[in-house]
């Protein structure tokens, strides 16, 4: 499929249109698309003519997210996903694919522009999405093609967006450089060195660093395939598979390794990983892995299973995206070494695995950075598919039932294809109703059927997704998607030991020390310790030190529940509620942080400031604009000062507008703004915090939360607060009352 193209404010290109049949299983529509200005069109061909009518056109409007679903396998065509949806109507929402995850990455880029641009000053509608009375994402069957009169440059609305992926955090470097080999420098963790540079731990953390030339996305590929091209550069590797797929960015993978590597006399070693995935605005890819428990996937005989503390890998891309500077570390307990090898042995195994890195950017080389063209699907399709340890009996059940919905789908007749386009009032009209009851790949589906895998089963369907009622055949396979129930090796908040309940007073769950000494306890961060943008951003993009925080820390909440707990300040005998009752002019900004799970968690922070809002015209205009504006400038800059290697990479120390990428919940009180930031709903957030939960308590979190100045009147930037959370501990968690 051809890569999409951008010119001006239109771009356009082959996408798939993800969807659902009554039966529950997902199918795929190759279709041309085109997004001009603020309207998406969609076709069956592509358009020869601008004339030429399109079958589905959507507005975009300021109401639209876009969410990031990461990869999946649709009818055995892998593709990288993404869903735009209405946030005044989540059941209004499209889902679509890309071939590659740049081309998804650009499509989202565009999208969100467009939906920036739809309202370019949204400070001016104090309105609420969710109170408009216009629908959005209107669609229709157009009598002709939308034209617009003014063409928009949309590389005003992404510079406004995005910086380069930059530290926001001053802090001290966590590696220290201890040698070069085959062209590779290595690192250890700055924890492990003395001056002598001769004290190492038992499990160092090492970090071998070299140039490759190839584009990140080539070399993400590579990276993340199991199957033959593997072996052309990964001496180490064996052989692996997807024990489960997990969600678009998360699975849990199992990696048998070659022994000829190894010291004399060392077993076999296999690795159960769970592996975590993501690209940064800048088309960085990260790729974290850290050792779980499966109990479909336990040690097996001939093998000793070595324990990856942490390990992973950063492409960056260099040099125009023509080179990628790629780092790779690993911290690995090998097990049953120090029976009879010294740990420098252990050590040197390490180095030697890292060693991969120069194996990668020799095949590279020889093939003048083009991997990607001699990339197999059937290396994709066995990487993210199905789990391997499958019982023959039930594929073969499985293929039984596909074979019957299939016939059935054949011999349903389709209604909803007599309806008239006007009917489709909602984004939902862009998906083909005439399609959904035919879930028979188009010829082009077929075109490399001989390189997939025979293991693959349907895949997961999206949570956020709503599914037809299914028949029982269909029922069936949807209970063998959900068969692979996973035990991972950390520990999730609700497998914690939990202390008895403590009487919820909303501000104050959580103890405040601001010595820094006592566990699971807050305080504020060091303002100076963050970047925010400049007085002369908009001409030098340079930014300078904090010197200050406008608002107050005042109280925190550390919270579980067995649902999502929203509008904190508003509950009677809080902090907040009891500030209001004095009639002061206090007025209160909270974060309230919502993880999901079988147990809900919630962090709320709560900061005060006793100025007028109306001093402050970027503070006034942020709390009385709509939910629009207010995700467009919300700002988090987080810090991980304590902690992990893979958890300080998975968090970054880089400024989110948290907005775009996570949903947030607005609610404005008396004396008050609650910001419900909802970290369930993006598939990239889930990822991370699942990751950092597994070493929660020994986690020293910073972060500070600002609005984004975007215009000369509006800066230098003012941080609106900070916080440092000290070791947080879940089963210190307080219950929350009604």
């Amino acid at each position: 499929m051809d890569a999409p193209r951008a010119a001006g404010s239109t771009m356009e290109g082959w996408l798939y249109l993800i969807r659902s049949n009554r039966f529950g299983l997902q199918y795929s529509r190759r279709r041309y698309f085109i997004l001009k200005d603020n309207t998406l069109e969609s076709f069956k061909n592509l358009p020869l003519a601008d004339e030429e009518e399109p079958i589905r056109s959507a507005a975009i409007d300021s109401c639209i997210r876009v969410i990031d679903d990461g990869r999946e396998s649709i009818q055995r065509k892998v593709v990288f996903i993404f869903t735009l949806y209405n946030t005044a109507n989540h059941n209004d929402q499209l889902k679509l694919g890309a071939d590659s995850s740049e081309d998804a990455a650009r499509w989202i880029r565009s999208l969100q522009d467009a939906a920036a641009k739809e309202n370019p000053n949204p400070a001016t509608n104090f309105v609420s999405c969710s109170k408009r009375r216009w629908p959005t994402f209107r669609i229709c069957t157009p009598s002709k093609r939308t034209s617009s009169k003014h063409s928009v440059d949309w590389t005003v609305f992404s510079s406004m967006r995005t910086e380069a992926m930059t530290s926001d955090v001053i802090g001290p470097s966590p590696w220290k450089i201890f040698g070069c080999q085959n062209g590779l420098r290595l690192f250890k963790e700055a924890k492990d060195w003395d001056s002598r540079g001769g004290h190492w731990e038992d499990h160092p953390a090492i970090m071998a660093v070299g140039v490759v030339d190839g584009t990140s996305e080539a070399i993400f590929r590579c990276l993340m395939s199991l199957g033959s091209s593997r072996y052309e550069w990964d001496f180490c590797f064996y052989r692996g598979s997807v024990v489960e797929h997990l969600d678009g960015h998360t699975d849990i993978i199992h990696k048998q390794l070659y022994s000829d590597w190894l010291p004399w006399g060392m077993k076999r070693r296999d690795l159960l990983l769970r592996r975590y995935w993501r690209r940064e605005d800048d088309g960085t890819y990260v790729i974290l892995y850290h050792s779980v428990f499966h109990k479909k996937c336990r040690p097996q005989r001939g093998y000793v299973r070595a324990c990856l503390k942490s390990g992973g890998y950063v492409v960056t891309p260099i040099n125009q995206g023509k080179q990628s500077l790629v780092k790779h570390m690993l911290s690995i307990d090998w097990k049953f070494w120090k029976m009879y090898l010294r740990p420098s042995s252990a050590r040197s195994t390490t180095i030697r695995m890292l060693e991969r890195v120069a194996a990668l950017r020799e095949m590279f080389k020889c093939k003048a950075g083009n991997f990607s063209s001699d990339y197999s699907r059937g290396d994709l399709m066995r990487d993210i598919g199905s789990p391997q340890i499958v019982k023959e009996d039930v594929k073969a059940e499985l293929e039984d039932q596909e074979k019957i919905v299939n016939i059935q789908e054949v011999n349903i007749t389709e209604d909803q294809s007599e309806r008239p386009p006007s009917q489709s009032a909602s984004l939902m009209g862009l998906n083909d109703a005439d399609d959904e009851f035919f879930d028979v790949p188009e010829p082009t589906d077929y075109d490399q059927l001989d390189n997939w895998s025979s293991e693959l089963i349907p895949d997961l369907h999206a949570p956020n997704m709503c599914q037809p009622k299914l028949s029982s055949a269909a029922s069936f396979v949807k209970k063998l998607h959900d068969l692979a129930v996973q035990k991972k090796g950390y520990m999730d908040l609700q497998e914690l030991a939990r202390e008895d309940s403590i009487k919820c007073c909303y501000g104050s769950t959580l103890q405040s020390d601001p010595s820094c000494n006592l566990l699971c306890s807050w305080t504020t961060a060091d303002p100076s310790t963050f970047l925010i943008r400049g007085e002369n951003y908009l001409k030098d993009h340079q930014k300078t030190k904090a010197k200050g925080s406008l608002m107050q820390m005042v109280g925190a909440d550390w919270l579980r529940s067995d649902k999502r707990e929203d509008d904190l300040a508003g509950h009677p005998g809080g902090m907040v509620q009891r500030y209001a009752a004095l009639g002061g002019p206090e007025f209160f900004f909270i974060v309230n942080i919502q993880v999901p799970g079988s147990t809900t968690h919630n962090l709320a922070l709560y900061y005060m400031m006793k100025t007028p809002l109306e001093e402050n015209p970027l503070l006034h205009r942020f709390v009385n604009g709509d939910d629009t504006y207010r995700n467009s400038r919300f700002k988090l800059i987080p810090y991980i000062s304590k902690g992990s290697w893979i958890v300080k990479q998975s968090v970054g120390k880089k400024a989110c507008l948290v907005g775009q990428a996570l949903a947030i919940n607005y609610f404005h009180g008396k004396n008050y703004l609650e910001l419900g930031v909802d970290v369930g709903s993006s598939t990239v957030a889930r990822g991370v915090v699942s990751l950092v939960l597994g070493y929660l308590n020994n986690l020293v979190i910073e972060m500070a939360f600002l609005i984004q100045g975007n215009t000369p009147d509006e800066l230098p930037e003012v941080l609106l607060g900070t916080c440092r959370l000290n070791h947080l501990d879940a089963s210190k968690s307080v219950i929350a009352q009604p």
